[in-house]
């Protein structure tokens, strides 16, 4: 059985560390740890990845944010992979920094990747892994400094430890089904050093040296 799963994110350096580029982050972290290589492809780069009988196509549009949807429709049918086998990986502001939220489908919630996506196939109806961020204490509307700035010294400490929880969520809902996956997967951030996860105001005081 075949995967499709893409992570957003803008291309150019300039992005690569935000928190924006959550879904590229993710990808990336499974493709090294896989010794997959990415392939500059129409409207996007990809990898592929065989794990437990199951193939996984991991795309990285290149499309920029707002138009993913494009990529994805492409995608879509140049791999001949049905909706229902469609993850995207996706950074939200609206939950705690390290959380993971896996769902078989819902709104856009105002972010522009699954807006264009939605937009493209008409439809909300596949899956999405939603990757917290916090909203660094910012007011509603003016969150796009924060989502487009670089992750702060705390944030990237914890950083491979959630890549590699949501790299296994992923796994997990190809191979077990995507129930099993978000029992096993929403929940909190795990506590760190007996400690509970820092919450986004902690975490937006802290500053690189």
């Amino acid at each position: 059985m075949n995967y499709l799963v893409v992570g957003l994110g803008n291309i150019g350096e300039e992005y690569a560390s935000t928190r924006h580029n959550m879904g590229f982050m993710v990808l990336d972290a499974w493709a090294q740890a896989s010794n997959a290589v990415f392939t500059v492809g129409r409207y996007g780069a990809t990898a592929e990845i065989p794990y437990r009988g199951r193939k996984f196509i991991l795309l990285k549009p290149s499309t920029y944010m707002n138009l993913s949807g494009r990529a994805v429709r492409y995608w879509l049918q140049k791999t001949r992979i049905p909706q229902e086998n469609l993850l995207v990986v996706v950074d939200d502001f609206a939950i705690p920094f390290g959380t993971l939220r896996l769902r078989k489908r819902g709104s856009d919630g105002g972010h522009n990747g699954l807006k264009s996506i939605d937009c493209a196939l008409a439809s909300d109806g596949y899956a999405r892994l939603r990757v917290g961020t916090g909203n660094g204490g910012f007011a509603q509307g003016h969150q796009v400094d924060f989502v487009l700035g670089d992750l702060l010294l705390e944030e990237k400490r914890m950083l491979p430890e959630l890549l590699e929880r949501a790299v296994a969520c992923i796994q997990c809902y190809g191979t077990e089904g995507i129930d099993r996956a978000m029992t096993q997967f929403n929940r909190q951030a795990p506590a760190r050093d007996g400690q509970s996860a820092p919450s986004s105001s902690a975490l937006s005081t802290k500053k690189e040296p």
